[in-house]
């Protein structure tokens, strides 16, 4: 079946979704694009990662200057807290909408964020509830420090970063990873020879992630 867009509705964000087919037709990738992008953004990334997975893919309720995004800055690296706890809240709420509408097996619900999204789908991670079985983060920064850890009970995290990246440094990286260890979740890390942008490598990376990790 094609991707179709689907109009803001009771799920809250504009997106897209289509059943998964074949032998990863269980398995649903929520794609989480960065600045600038929208539902369309990683659905060839999703594609790539694990070929007939069903996919989720909203679009970022904020405008920057005509950018989506899925919550405020004030500057570069510099977030709107106030902000993205509404939007994190908002992510989740639609998640969970989605589930029931789509009959998804949230067992088998796997975050895939890139920059902005990354950042979003970390906060939900660090805000707490176990709304995805799984998650890669390409670009990840630490979205806010959380007064308490999480107990995400094991789920298994994939960051995916930059050598060289100027935004999502490897100090950011590393500070998430602790943050989300400390939340319990099974955490993995690798650095490319990289910006800020997707490589090869990373895709590669991490759809043989998915194959080791996803029973």
């Amino acid at each position: 079946m094609p991707l179709m867009t689907i109009p803001q509705s009771e799920l809250e964000l504009v997106h897209r979704f289509t059943p998964g087919t074949g032998a990863n037709g269980r398995t649903t990738l929520l794609l989480l694009h960065g600045t600038g992008g929208d539902e369309n953004d990683l659905v060839p990334l999703g594609e790539s990662l694990l070929p007939g997975a069903a996919i989720l893919s909203p679009r970022g309720a904020v405008s920057e200057r005509g950018a989506p995004r899925f919550f405020k800055r004030l500057a570069e690296g510099v977030f709107d807290l106030e902000d993205l706890a509404l939007r994190t809240q908002q992510l989740i709420r639609f998640v969970n909408g989605a589930i029931s509408t789509y009959h998804i097996d949230s067992s088998r619900l796997i975050a895939v964020g890139f920059s902005n999204g990354a950042n979003i789908a970390a906060s939900v991670l660090l805000t707490g509830p176990r709304l995805f079985s799984h998650a890669i983060l390409f670009r990840a920064m630490v979205p806010f420090e959380p007064k308490t850890p999480a107990a995400l009970g094991g789920t298994p995290v994939l960051l995916s970063s930059g050598e060289w990246d100027p935004i999502a440094t490897p100090d950011q990286a590393r500070r998430l990873q602790s943050l989300l260890t400390a939340a319990d979740a099974v955490t993995t890390i690798n650095f490319f020879n990289a910006g800020h942008e997707l490589t090869n490598d990373d895709v590669l990376d991490a759809a043989h992630w998915i194959a080791a990790t996803v029973t």
